[in-house]
């Protein structure tokens, strides 16, 4: 995985310059990111990055790949708003409603592919695609026994109907099977099934897909001790992927793998105390902001690190706690580094950031950072859990500059019941007299 570009002593001026919490997304790793998988899945292969992992990052991953996958109308607005080349996008997602994909199909420019998870959608598709003079390229997607995708029958009927239909190119498999998969059989085991499938679509159809695009679910080694060669895993399935008896085009679909290291995620210390013999560092961020794959109640430590001892001070509003009025617990002099327990500001036993971790210099007002946060942290956590504002979000470009992509947001409007944002001028029943 590709270091973080950035020093502590940028890190601690972002954190002053924007405040915390903060995720920060390094551009620069990430042309590296994906120049590396490049080198590793040479070329005719191609890339699709996932958005639903990081859609801040649209505008400087669109460039480095082939394809942006969509999974929900929000998603693809999104695209939208930004400007994202419709050829580029493929509209995918287990639901899909009718305003999205006649909204994809009835621009000047079809998508890359529209995929088909089911019957139903194959005949929502059709309809919609009858509205085209062209023909809408589909994408089958088999399922590995949950509710995504189609079974083999359903899949070798929906190929029938689709070669059989004058608005509808089938272009071949979709296959997505889970993350975080370090099982390099499991991988192989998958691919045979496809080469089985092909195999039977050719006897049944006459039909040979001319692509395939695989969620091979690319494992990321976040913690300390991860037991993952990255390098030769890699290497070795980029191996199964040319031996595989397929002469048309592999997309492989990512998105931890290609994000995760770009990210930053900075949380400032703003209460240090201790509680019978553990000592506790409070921070401004929580679970809800900070998901690391496979982590439950820190059971895990995170790749985390004290930010140059202490930082600027964060601006403050009236009566919050000034660094001085709280003398955060410190080893003596020649002492081990005291041990700390790291929690965030929700109001829940749950909210644990790291257990134990030795961090000498820790005090109020010290900046954490952790790192390999590129992935699903910003928009998988429990965001509006106790109406805490949504962290801000900034870009270092290639050129190591920093812009702000996102204010921080307040929740609280999202968890008003409603009637008292239609009627704010009306006093409550239950207000104080």
């Amino acid at each position: 995985m590709t270091d973080s570009h950035l020093t502590d002593a940028e890190l601690s001026a972002l954190a002053q310059a924007y405040g915390t919490p903060l995720y920060v997304f390094d551009e620069r790793v990430l042309a590296e990111r994906v120049h590396y998988l490049r080198s590793v899945f040479q070329e005719p292969l191609e890339l699709c990055f996932a958005m639903k992992a990081n859609p801040f990052v649209l505008p400087e991953v669109a460039p480095l790949v082939d394809r942006l996958e969509v999974c929900s109308p929000g998603e693809y607005r999104i695209c939208r708003t930004l400007g994202m080349p419709q050829s580029k996008l493929v509209i995918s997602g287990v639901y899909k409603d009718e305003e999205t994909i006649a909204s994809a199909l009835g621009g000047a420019r079809l998508p890359a592919a529209v995929t088909i998870e089911s019957l139903g959608q194959l005949d929502l598709v059709e309809a919609l695609a009858n509205r085209r003079s062209e023909r809408v390229r589909v994408l089958l997607r088999l399922s590995n026994g949950s509710q995504f995708g189609m079974d083999r029958q359903d899949l070798i009927e929906a190929a029938r109907r689709a070669l059989a239909h004058e608005h509808l190119e089938p272009l071949g498999i979709q296959l997505f099977t889970g993350t975080q998969k370090t099982s390099l059989a499991r991988l192989g085991r998958e691919l045979d099934a496809l080469s089985s499938l092909m195999l039977q679509l050719d006897r049944a159809l006459g039909w040979r897909p001319r692509e395939l695009e695989i969620g091979p679910g690319l494992p990321v080694a976040y913690f300390p001790g991860d037991d993952l060669d990255e390098p030769a895993f890699l290497t070795a399935y980029a191996r199964m992927l040319a031996s595989l008896e397929f002469d048309g085009r592999i997309v492989l679909e990512l998105g931890r793998s290609l994000v995760a290291s770009c990210g930053t995620y900075l949380t400032r210390v703003v209460d240090a105390k201790r509680v019978g013999s553990q000592s506790y560092a409070i921070v401004d961020g929580g679970i809800n902001q900070l998901v690391y794959f496979g982590q439950s109640m820190a059971m895990r430590q995170p790749p985390v690190h004290l930010v140059n001892g202490r930082t600027a001070e964060q601006p403050r509003s009236p009566g919050s706690v000034k660094r001085a009025d709280v003398d955060a617990p410190s080893p003596g002099e020649g002492a081990e580094p005291e041990a700390w327990t790291v929690c965030g500001a929700l109001c829940t036993t749950n909210d644990l950031l790291a257990k134990q971790l030795p961090l000498p210099g820790l005090t109020l007002g010290s900046v954490l950072a952790f790192e390999k946060t590129g992935a699903y942290s910003m928009t998988e956590g429990i965001s509006l859990f106790l109406s805490r504002d949504l962290p801000r979000i900034a870009i270092v470009d290639a050129g190591g500059r920093s812009r702000l992509v996102r204010e921080g947001i307040r929740t609280n409007p999202f968890n008003t019941p409603r009637w008292a944002l239609c009627a704010s001028e009306q006093p409550s029943p239950h207000a104080d007299a």
